[in-house]
């Protein structure tokens, strides 16, 4: 066999080398500034779910661009404010209650005693922990000094987060429309058109998406924070504002508050109520997946529930809760994208006459 010699050129080790490099060095970047980019993706979910208010305020109220963006944008505002103003007390007032029931439950759990003793009689769950602190101090267990420094680091890191993604909103809904125009604007111009038709399809499945999540996580908080506060579990108003947030996590979010409510439930109140509750919880995800599902996300998210599944899964390792709550809609435009180059490639097939090269780019 005759031996083959394979040589490549500096000129193409270098050009690899610098791909490498160059790819390295970008997701360097996006390690680095990964905290804003989280609260620009948030931005951006926020104003795709405000964008279709505007562009019903500008055809049908006012004309002009800023005026209906900013109507939408202090709108939604004001919605928060009131919902905050109705919520807020009550929810302040069940965590201080929570607050005060601790060191009861604590102190059932440490004498073996209550729905909670078991932690300790079987499990011996005060044992595990005196022997933590014993091992590490317990600044290892509390963090110390450093516990002080880092509760106001945080709380400056939400208000700062806070200020940032509302501004990016209300900019993302004033000068998208532009950004987008000067995107296509760059295209060749004979295939403009086409891809205008692909950002409108995107745009349909990840608007609907955010727009659908937001409404069903909605309807869940209300719907489970009525039944709670009907069978009188305890921290009804918080409990439901959980419910409502995990919902947003497309298929393991509802699990997770099931799981989560229903323990409170059993550990607060009594046996009863906790599998009131647990049966409640099942028979609305069921409600959920084959109604609301079905009826929100029909006409814009058409995946399969094995495509969502993974896009979740994939999703979550890679930016946790973010990067799943982002799976579906980013799917959701990857399939549009494919299905565009695969309609296209069959009508290129189909009009090209026999013997003729199709060799036309996608």
């Amino acid at each position: 066999m005759e031996e083959r010699i394979v040589r490549f050129r500096p000129k193409t080790i270098l050009a690899i080398l610098g791909i490498v490099l160059s790819v390295a060095a970008a997701l360097w970047l996006v390690w680095l500034a990964r905290q804003v980019l989280t609260w620009v993706v948030i931005a951006l979910f926020l104003a795709l779910a405000l964008n279709p208010v505007v562009e019903w305020l500008e055809r049908h109220v006012v004309r002009r661009r800023v005026l209906a963006a900013a109507l939408a944008f202090f709108g939604a505002l004001v919605v928060i404010a009131g919902l905050g103003g109705i919520f807020v007390p009550t929810l302040v007032e069940e965590v201080d209650q929570f607050a005060d029931a601790v060191p009861g439950y604590v102190e059932d759990v440490t004498e073996g005693r209550g729905r909670l003793g078991f932690l300790q009689t079987e499990y011996q769950i005060v044992d595990r922990v005196e022997e933590a602190i014993e091992r590490g101090g317990a600044s290892q267990i509390l963090g110390g000094a450093g516990t002080a420094v880092d509760l106001t680091r945080s709380i400056l890191t939400i208000v700062i987060a806070t200020i940032t993604i509302a501004v990016l909103t209300f900019f993302m809904l004033l000068e998208g429309p532009n950004w987008i125009s000067r995107f296509y604007s760059l295209l060749p111009e004979e295939s403009q058109p086409r891809w205008r038709e692909i950002g409108r399809r995107i745009y349909r499945t990840v608007g609907g998406f955010v727009s659908g999540a937001l409404l069903i996580g909605l309807i869940a908080g209300l719907v489970s924070g009525t039944f709670l506060s009907i069978v009188g579990v305890p921290f009804a108003i918080a409990l439901a504002l959980l419910v409502a947030l995990l919902d947003l996590i497309p298929l393991a979010g509802a699990t997770i508050a099931t799981v989560l409510v229903s323990t409170i439930a059993f550990l607060s109140s009594s046996v009863a109520v906790g599998i009131a509750v647990l049966i409640f919880f099942v028979i609305y995800q069921q409600v959920e997946n084959h109604v609301l599902y079905p009826l929100v996300y029909s006409r814009t998210v058409a995946l399969s529930p094995l495509a969502i599944l993974i896009a979740v899964l994939v999703g979550a390792s890679l930016a946790g809760i973010l990067g799943a709550l982002a799976a579906i809609p980013v799917a959701g435009a990857i399939q549009v994208i494919l299905l565009d180059m695969l309609e296209h490639r069959r009508r290129r097939l189909e009009s090209a006459a026999p013997g003729e090269p199709t060799s036309e780019p996608i």
